[in-house]
């Protein structure tokens, strides 16, 4: 999320794909850099539809920022590319608009009989908060902050629905490896509007969980995910055991076949696990934001400098939770279990002492400015 982007150097599932043959494509939202030297071509994907910054409007595909914000803004600038050429689709809507290029690289793929790996993010429902009237219309009960989120979510289910009917008109479900998940939990974040004036929404909510997003309590990590492919997952699983979004590439990888180990990368493979039933061996797993550590290990879960939404101040330094009997995180056990809160304490301070010493080392010197939601 720099200006200058992720850098060429590292790899993605889509050059590891490429790599092995596979046809890539991207369409959605990319939000992993500006510059051209990291735009999702140079990572891998051959052909890509889409905006490059953090956010756009939904009809105009224009990006707002920075509007009554302290220092520098940013202009009202147009951010929706094919193939790196600036496009113009004014008018249509971006989420329907997704959907359509996915489906036409599906029946591209489908006449070629080759192997594709086809990246939809979607970036609904962030901000602004933009839904067709025909799905406004479906929640005409609710106000409107929780009318147009569940507007927007109900606009990408169609879009996913379409997405999978056309997999199954061309007879690719069965032998087709799709995942689906999301980012992070509901925001709070302040959104723009055209007069400049801003204010925070709550259209979301994390269904009990504690936090939102930009927090590292469960309400702004925890998320869905689905797993679907019936030539190998049996269906109708329910896994409880912890999993991490940097898991997909490495099963990606164990799935066709390819060792993983040849790659820098964390996580690990699922395969065995939604497969065969295979149970995972625990480790921990990590989260940073900001100030915010975090660290899950088994049922416990440790927050440092835990903070509820964005730019919060720090409502705890160390919270120690049992999530499997305390999923809302409510009740701090730091006083009741020290010798665990320590342990996981030590983990999660020597994770991120890491991460930064790789960051200096790599990054520190380099061009990689910081740019909040793509700002220049």
């Amino acid at each position: 999320r720099t200006a200058s982007g992720l850098p060429q150097s590292t790899p993605t599932l889509a050059t590891m794909l490429k790599k092995e043959g596979y046809q890539t494509a991207l369409t959605g939202k990319w939000h992993l850099g500006l510059a051209e030297e990291s735009r999702p071509g140079v990572h891998g994907f051959e052909k890509t539809f889409g905006f490059m910054a953090g956010c756009i409007d939904f009809y105009s595909h224009i990006f707002y920022w920075g509007a009554n914000r302290p220092g520098p803004s940013m202009n009202p600038t147009h951010d929706l590319w094919e193939n790196n050429e600036e496009i113009w689709r004014n008018g249509e809507y971006f989420t329907e608009l997704i959907a359509k290029k996915a489906i036409e690289y599906i029946r591209e793929m489908a006449k070629s009989n080759k192997p594709f790996f086809l990246y939809v993010p979607f970036n609904a429902p962030h901000y602004p908060m933009h839904a067709p009237q025909e799905y406004m219309d479906r929640f005409a009960d609710l106000p409107w902050d929780r009318q147009v989120m569940a507007a927007m979510i109900s606009a990408v289910d169609d879009a996913i629905a379409k997405i999978k009917d056309e997999l199954e008109r061309l007879n690719l479900t069965e032998n087709t490896l799709s995942v689906f998940t999301s980012d992070n939990g509901p925001s709070r974040e302040s959104r723009n509007w055209l007069d400049g004036s801003q204010d925070p929404y709550y259209g979301g909510t994390s269904g009990g969980l504690k936090g939102h997003k930009f927090s590292l309590f469960d309400g702004g990590v925890k998320e869905p995910a689905i797993m679907h492919w019936p030539a190998r997952i049996p269906e109708g699983q329910v896994i409880d055991q912890s999993c991490a979004s940097m898991d997909i590439v490495p099963t990606v990888l164990d799935a066709i076949g390819v060792d993983a180990s040849q790659y820098e990368i964390d996580g690990t493979s699922l395969l065995s696990h939604v497969v065969d039933g295979d149970d995972l061996e625990e480790r921990a797993i990590f989260w940073e934001m900001d100030a915010q550590t975090a660290v899950r290990k088994g049922k416990w879960k440790l927050v440092l400098n835990g903070q509820l939404v964005e730019s919060g101040d720090p409502v705890v330094e160390v919270h120690l939770s049992d999530v499997e009997s305390d999923p809302s995180e409510s009740v701090n056990l730091v006083d009741s279990e020290p010798e665990i809160a320590a342990e996981l304490k030590k983990l999660a301070e020597d994770w991120r002492a890491g991460i930064v010493k790789r960051w200096e080392e790599q990054y520190a010197d380099s061009d990689h400015e910081y740019v909040a939601h793509g700002m220049v």
